[in-house]
């Protein structure tokens, strides 16, 4: 279980850190503020996570492979987009740019809210339902919280469809089922939940009531 929660952080790494680098790169920032956005994204909710654990030092700083793959990601999309600027026309961002932003923070939500229910378990004796899906939800959505703030953008998780509410109920889910069929299986079916209730959302334009 170790080697496969590695590899999906690590695939949940690459994939908040392209979504914060891009917003990064939207919003004029130098390199600098790429990497810093990107590798925020992508380890901000972890480092809530550990904190909130008791383990100290995160594991951003104890573990830095996290933030090396972040700066790698941040530094290869500003490269990228830096020699080709036209990939930021009109016609690109039309087509491309809003699923490429789409999936990649919707598999980085999905990958991580699990990630995050497994290191609570880790860490806790017993079961505690709440306790556990709490975790996982912060995990999935702080990174992007702090990004949003830090790109002057109010968090993507109080106006935006249905996002916060995905990676509930795959935190549910993966709790629900990681007692019955695995800690795998269930990290897994709590992912596919998370992504599907989000691609749906976002296909269909589902959203919270709201004051209009």
């Amino acid at each position: 279980m170790d080697t496969f929660t590695f590899i999906l952080e690590i695939i949940g790494t690459i994939a908040f850190a392209s979504s914060g680098a891009m917003i990064a790169i939207e919003k004029k920032m130098d390199i600098f503020g790429v990497n810093i956005l990107g590798a925020t994204t992508a380890v901000g909710g972890g480092m809530m996570r550990d904190i909130i654990l008791g383990v100290t030092p995160p594991a951003a700083f104890s573990k830095p492979v996290y933030v090396l793959f972040s700066v790698l990601t941040a530094t290869l999309l500003f490269t990228i987009v830096y020699t080709n600027p036209s990939i930021l026309d009109s016609g690109f961002k039309s087509k491309y740019y809003d699923t490429i932003m789409l999936l990649c923070d919707t598999l980085g939500l999905g990958i991580f809210t699990v990630v995050g229910i497994q290191a609570a378990a880790n860490v806790m004796n017993k079961d505690n339902a709440f306790f556990f899906v709490f975790v996982g939800v912060l995990t999935g959505v702080g990174g992007g919280v702090v990004r949003d703030i830090m790109a002057g953008e109010t968090p993507y998780i109080l106006v935006r469809e249905i996002y916060a509410c995905a990676s509930i109920a795959g935190g549910a889910a993966c709790v629900i089922c990681r007692n019955s069929v695995g800690e795998a299986a269930g990290a897994i079916i709590g992912l596919i939940v998370t992504v599907v209730i989000r691609l749906l959302a976002s296909y269909f334009h589902w959203n919270l009531w709201r004051i209009r």
